[in-house]
């Protein structure tokens, strides 16, 4: 099974060629989307031999996300990670999500960054509870990390995922999709290397809230 690996960018040039260069090694195709950037981003991951996909205009996490993973499918690959631009998440990871996804012994495989002894910065542990809980209300299902970015995809999953939430509540809109079809989830410890770059990209107090908002307005309208 051919495993494409997915990842959103939005102006990364500071980093995207590096998490291209440590991903390829893993994966069959590295897809970059270059989600509408006013740098170099799209360009750097090309060199670097990525696939790039261009946004004209920045159109949020959840629909690069979705952008990607409908060219994984288009292009036939059985299997797709997400995993961020800003080389937060460590690509070594990937072996052991593609280990189980080939053994059919899960759907979608889920990064759990406090399954390690990550040092987790607390308003990310903070933003994470609160999507935690929230993500529980609307899905009925509970994850430890609901709310990581770093996630694979099985075939089951990748044929029937479909996002239609732009921004950050994408994560939630996954879980309601797995609660949706059913799908067999495993949550495996990863390592996660914050930076003051990597927080600054993050959500903000303001931005969690509007996501927040997002997710349960959406809830009640399906």
């Amino acid at each position: 099974m051919k495993a494409a690996a997915v990842i959103p960018a939005y102006n990364e040039s500071r980093h995207i060629a590096e998490v291209v260069g440590a991903v390829r090694p893993y994966v069959d195709i590295v897809i970059v989307v270059d989600d509408g950037s006013t740098d170099d981003t799209g360009a750097l991951a090309q060199v670097q031999g990525a696939t790039v996909i261009r946004h004209r205009s920045n159109c949020g996490a959840g629909a690069a996300t979705m952008t990607g993973l409908s060219a994984a499918r288009r292009m036939g690959f059985s299997i797709a990670i997400t995993i961020d631009a800003d080389g937060q998440h460590d690509p070594k990871d990937i072996p052991r999500m593609l280990e189980l996804l080939r053994a059919d012994k899960a759907d979608l495989v889920m990064g759990d960054r406090f399954a390690k002894r990550n040092e987790i910065p607390l308003i990310r542990r903070i933003f994470n509870a609160i999507g935690n809980l929230l993500t529980f209300i609307v899905t009925g299902l509970y994850f430890s990390d609901s709310q990581c970015g770093f996630k694979s995809f099985g075939p089951k999953a990748l044929s029937q995922v479909e996002l239609r939430m732009h921004g950050f509540e994408f994560c939630t809109e996954i879980v309601r999709e797995a609660a949706k079809y059913r799908w067999r989830v495993i949550n495996i410890p990863i390592k996660v290397m914050y930076s003051a770059y990597t927080m600054a990209k993050g959500q903000s107090f303001s931005s969690g809230v509007r996501t927040a908002m997002k997710i349960l307005l959406r809830s009640f309208l399906r």
